[in-house]
């Protein structure tokens, strides 16, 4: 699905999805097509500004499928920061971020890019406070390994956690600025 309520491309839309969403509602941080989890949506422009476009980080956490067996000497790199081809052709120095090797996900959905049982993988918690285009799959594939599956699991305290593909789960805005996500 793309995450966008209207398309000059026949693609599946977040206005297909079983839910009346208000007049001007928008997505936050987009998900590219290959990607899945979680998306928040809102009516409210500070939201955006807030989690995005802020001077306060936010973090965004994210599972990973990695083709082949991940190294604690590449997780430290992801740890520490890792150079990536930025849009405008330079390299650029990832901030640090936390990484660490996990057990496949209890809720995984059936997606695109399983790997067959006779190639290793590794699933890999990456979380951030930065968004750079394609930073995730950029960053690991800076180490040599191919991602698979990249699904956005959380962003802030709002997670997946209990949700199917395509569910909507509404949060009052009373609830988010009283700090149900954010520590502020």
């Amino acid at each position: 699905m793309v995450s966008q309520f209207v398309s000059s491309h026949v693609v599946p839309l977040l206005a297909d999805l079983p839910f009346d969403f208000p007049e001007g509602t928008h997505a936050i941080g987009r998900l590219d097509r290959h990607s899945e989890g979680l998306l928040l949506l809102t009516t409210d422009k500070r939201i955006t500004k807030l989690l995005f476009e802020s001077d306060t980080p936010h973090a965004r956490t994210y599972m990973v499928q990695v083709v082949y067996a991940m190294t604690e000497r590449d997780l430290e790199s992801i740890r520490s920061g890792v150079k990536i081809s930025a849009k405008d052709g330079t390299t650029y120095t990832t901030r640090p971020c936390s990484a660490s090797i996990v057990e496949q996900p209890g809720y995984l959905w059936a997606g695109h890019g399983n790997i067959p049982a006779h190639v290793s993988s590794s699933w890999v918690a990456i979380s951030l406070t930065e968004g750079k285009y394609h930073q995730v799959r950029k960053m690991v594939r800076a180490l040599g390994y191919r991602c698979r599956r990249l699904i956005r699991t959380s962003i802030e305290k709002v997670s997946v956690e209990g949700l199917q593909p395509g569910e909507v789960r509404e949060i009052s805005r009373e609830a988010f600025f009283e700090g149900l996500i954010l520590n502020t």
